[in-house]
């Protein structure tokens, strides 16, 4: 099989949405794979990630992790996995349907077609376009998007946004043993360095729907780490300059098995 897109997915706890959220994108046009990756779920999410792949051996792989080890640390490993397997086409999604599947499609046309590097799932691009979150956490998410702005001169509505497509380029580029963060404000770092690391970057207006099983992994330690962590990536960029990883840089990336 021609390995081209790759969906990486963190899981903790979400047997309600995991099996439903594989077969969803199983059933997508363009040949999406999946990678979960999975941080010891007490619920039994690996299982059944496990149960799905028996239908799709060669496009739903699970990486177990020992534990809760936060979602920036999860991607992490999943774009080295990437890399090192060669996919051209990486992509962050909730398990959780907030990210609506079909919009992968719009995010790799973006990249693909379009010529942008990144592609970002935006809620806030055109308007504020989120259903089901109550105004607090709304007006939460659209100032933290415009702290980030303020802070730093981040040209994105959506910073915190946690749908996106990279082409592979953008993470040979990042040196990813450098991302400091592993909350959502993992997110923000890395729109921020390939924002000053000069790569083409474009916003999707897409509508984001809040969970509708499970619960949520928001935590007031996760929201003081973002305000914190701005701060800290702006006074990073006035003293030590961004700069691309070297070309080999990515290389030194192992294939992993995955189960």
């Amino acid at each position: 099989m021609n390995h081209s897109k790759l969906v990486i997915i963190p899981t903790y706890n979400e047997k309600e949405n995991v099996q439903d959220i594989l077969y969803t994108v199983m059933e997508l046009p363009g040949q999406f794979e999946v990678l979960i990756i999975d941080d010891n779920s007490p619920d039994g999410t690996a299982g059944l990630v496990k149960a799905a792949k028996v239908s799709y051996p060669n496009r739903i792989h699970l990486i177990e992790r020992t534990g809760k080890l936060g979602l920036g640390t999860a991607y992490i490993e999943g774009f080295k996995y990437a890399l090192a397997n060669g996919y051209d086409y990486i992509f962050e999604m909730d398990a959780d349907f907030s990210h609506n599947p079909k919009d992968l499609a719009r995010l790799y046309e973006a990249c693909a077609d379009q010529g942008n590097d990144m592609a970002i799932g935006s809620r806030y691009i055109k308007g504020v376009n989120v259903v089901n979150w109550p105004i607090g956490r709304v007006l939460m998410s659209y100032f933290a998007s415009v702290y980030v702005q303020f802070i730093t001169g981040l040209p994105i509505k959506d910073s915190t946004a946690g749908f996106k497509c990279y082409h592979r380029s953008v993470l040979e580029g990042i040196k990813l043993n450098k991302i400091k963060f592993a909350g959502y404000a993992f997110q923000i770092e890395m729109k921020f360095t390939a924002w000053k690391l000069g790569y083409k970057i474009v916003e999707i207006p897409i509508i984001f729907t809040d969970r509708t099983k499970g619960t949520s992994k928001m935590s007031t330690n996760i929201f003081r780490e973002a305000v914190m962590g701005v701060i800290y990536m702006k006074l990073k960029s006035l003293f030590d300059p961004y700069k691309r990883a070297d070309a080999t840089e990515s290389t030194k990336y192992k294939v992993q098995n995955t189960k």
